[in-house]
């Protein structure tokens, strides 16, 4: 199909076939939505888990996953990450930083060991990961792609979660400024800012929640891993091939309403 200016046609720049991509936290809810939406756009996904049990995705890309488990609060554990996708497959073309923590804790009467713990995992292991892939990534001539996962309480904090939201207030300014950086060797950098996502059990677990969440969604549901996923696949192909710096609320459109 032609179309202009000699560009492919937008169903072919969707598509991530011969592309590896590292996704953090792929052992949680929303980390295996994304793992297997790139899979399913033909990525070769390197699913990174700390802990949780994990199975390689596969995909349409022909070539088995590969999983690689690693503490990314350690010095070392991001680049044990990147260096285990260029060992095997030879280069890495997107990153999505997922893995993250969220704990509910008092402001006020927040630790010291409590707030070390939020700001290495969330912002700290981000920042080490995307160096890390950067420089990977700007040894190739087609750059790379990398997706920071922040959420809504980087723009809006939650009681209890005053720590949370700070650390994601941090992934999203260091997208920017990471984009900003990385920009001139072809690699871009984005944030996807999830709202509430569905787990299973949440609804009994927080019933509350769950229904103010739905009165004030203008779509009316929660939001679900693939929803996220698919917005991570978006950034990293080359339909967002002229953006970067972003940040991309997928929320269901929470966000648009008024809190007066």
């Amino acid at each position: 199909m032609q179309v202009s200016d000699g560009l492919r046609a937008p169903a072919e720049l969707i598509g991530l076939a011969g592309r590896v991509v590292v996704v953090t936290g792929a052992g949680g809810n929303i980390g295996a939505g994304i793992a297997a939406r790139m899979a399913a756009a033909g990525a070769t996904v390197v699913s990174h888990t700390r802990s949780s049990p994990v199975e390689p995705v596969g995909g349409r890309s022909g070539r088995p996953g590969l999983v690689v488990t690693a503490d990314l609060t350690t010095s070392g554990g991001p680049r044990r990450v990147v260096d285990a996708a260029l060992e095997r497959y030879g280069r890495l073309d997107g990153l999505v930083n997922n893995a993250g923590i969220q704990t509910v804790a008092g402001f006020a009467e927040l630790t010291d060991p409590e707030w070390s713990e939020m700001i290495a995992t969330n912002l700290t292991a981000t920042h080490r990961l995307t160096q890390a892939a950067a420089g990977a990534m700007a040894s190739q001539e087609s750059g790379g792609a990398i997706v920071h996962i922040a959420s809504v309480e980087g723009s809006y904090p939650a009681p209890g979660h005053g720590h949370y939201s700070v650390s994601k207030a941090g992934v999203i300014m260091h997208a920017r400024a990471a984009a900003q950086t990385y920009g001139s060797a072809g690699v871009r950098v984005n944030v996807v800012s999830p709202g509430l996502i569905s787990r299973p059990g949440i609804a009994e677990a927080w019933p509350d929640g769950v229904g103010r969440w739905k009165e004030a969604c203008p779509l009316g549901r929660l939001g679900t891993p693939e929803d996220i996923g698919d917005a991570c696949v978006f950034l990293c192909s080359d339909l967002a091939r002229w953006i970067t710096g972003a940040e991309l609320l997928v929320d269901g459109g929470v966000m648009s309403n008024p809190t007066w």
